[in-house]
């Protein structure tokens, strides 16, 4: 394993740990949600991109660690921000999420189901 995929999979285990360890499932719930909503359409009408960005990165994060809770930000989006804004910040939000997870898995992964699978993939490989 090379030092980037070394700190690579550091990086990601420290951020799934953290997520668990401090517990911070619990904002991603449904009662969570109820609970902040008017909290939350205060700060997006005082700082609507602020808000934006920052829900953008949340959202990011969350499906890129494939961590719980994608659903409920999805459902916040909508909330949040109304039915077109939420649609397109959930779409871009969660296509980003879903690359970075997919690049993140061929960068740690590859070598290891190369090997593994190595005579299965040989037709795959010819074929592009």
């Amino acid at each position: 394993m090379t030092r980037l995929r070394i700190v690579v999979l550091i990086a990601i285990v420290a951020l799934i740990a953290g997520f668990f360890l401090f517990d911070l499932q619990h904002f991603f719930t449904l009662d969570a949600l109820k609970a902040q909503r008017a909290m939350l359409a205060e700060y997006r009408d005082a700082r609507p991109l602020a808000a934006a960005a920052t829900y953008f990165v949340i959202y990011v994060a969350v499906a890129g660690l494939s961590l719980p809770g994608a659903a409920v930000l999805t459902l916040a989006g909508g909330a949040i921000f109304g039915l077109l804004w939420g649609t397109l910040l959930v779409s871009f939000a969660s296509a980003l999420g879903a690359t970075l997870a997919f690049l993140t898995a061929r960068l740690l992964l590859r070598d290891t189901v190369r090997a593994r699978f190595a005579e299965r993939l040989k037709t795959i490989d010819h074929g592009m």
